[in-house]
């Protein structure tokens, strides 16, 4: 999830599904959000994941 600066919304993606993602005016908005749109992905019985995701990482600039 990342907050984008220019609209002031959240922004939240899919790992491994291409263009699914999706944005909210707060995290808990995204957070549904999101949600329906693993339930719509998750309806497709051909799932094909184009990426296995391995997790997350913040790298600190100093």
């Amino acid at each position: 999830m990342e907050k984008d600066k220019d609209t002031n919304l959240y922004v939240g993606y899919v790992p491994g599904f291409a263009g699914a993602h999706s944005t909210g005016e707060t995290l808990d908005e995204l957070h549904k959000n999101l949600q329906e749109v693993i339930e719509m992905l998750l309806q497709d019985e051909d799932i094909n994941l184009e990426t296995e995701f391995i997790g997350t990482q913040q790298i600190a600039i100093r």
